[in-house]
């Protein structure tokens, strides 16, 4: 049976250390407090992708421990450090060793796209069938999903990182290269204070939902 894998980027919320330019809209707790309440959401749609689709799924974690994650985000699931480096090289690694495990898909996702969901997850793998890179694009420039059914190191070299290129450069790189490109919706990322409402919006949308079941949802911001 064909092998898929979910490698999703993340980071341990440490005050001060992540979503740094959130900081000056939500204090150094609050940043923190946002990514985790969306690494909590981005993890609740892998664990629904997972309940339909055989896929397997790690987490590529930066700062913390693998202590400190599991004791998080459960010990169920497979921890891995990003390593050294850009992001060009962690998840040129981490998709490098994938697919040296013999996976035949292979999908890597952030946490900072609240508008990620399994549907959008599953189709990208669906799209792995007939297209060689599958994107999908950030309002930002960059992008909140790649997926590839075999290693491609082109993809992450003489990209500008944390710039508004990212995915023009990307899709230059396939151009070049002659690969079949399949594109998601285009969805917004949650960097900047300007982009609180994109969670805002997807949080209350939950705590609804979570009310009607008789659940009290946690502030995201305490």
């Amino acid at each position: 049976m064909a092998e898929e894998r979910l490698i999703i980027f993340t980071r341990y919320p440490e005050p001060g250390k992540t979503k740094t330019r959130l900081i000056p809209a939500l204090g150094a707790e609050g940043a923190a407090m946002l990514q985790r309440h969306m690494t909590e959401h981005t993890l609740n749609q892998v664990r629904e992708l997972q309940s339909d689709r055989p896929i397997t799924a790690e987490v590529r974690y930066a700062a913390g421990s693998l202590s400190l994650m599991a004791s998080w985000l459960g010990a169920d699931i497979v921890y891995q450090p990003q390593g050294e480096g850009d992001l060009g090289t962690r998840m040129a690694r981490s998709l490098s060793l994938a697919f040296q495990d013999s996976v035949d898909r292979a999908v890597i996702i952030g946490t900072d796209c609240p508008g990620l969901n399994a549907g959008l997850m599953a189709k990208a793998f669906h799209l792995l069938h007939s297209h060689d890179l599958v994107l999908g694009p950030a309002i930002d420039g960059g992008y909140y999903l790649l997926g590839l059914r075999y290693f491609i190191s082109e993809l992450f070299t003489g990209i500008n990182w944390g710039t508004a290129t990212v995915l023009q450069q990307t899709v230059d790189s396939a151009k070049q290269l002659d690969l079949a490109v399949a594109y998601l919706p285009q969805l917004a990322d949650v960097d900047r204070p300007e982009d609180l409402p994109v969670w805002e919006q997807i949080y209350q949308s939950r705590e609804q939902g979570e009310q009607g079941r008789n659940i009290q949802a946690d502030n995201p911001w305490e």
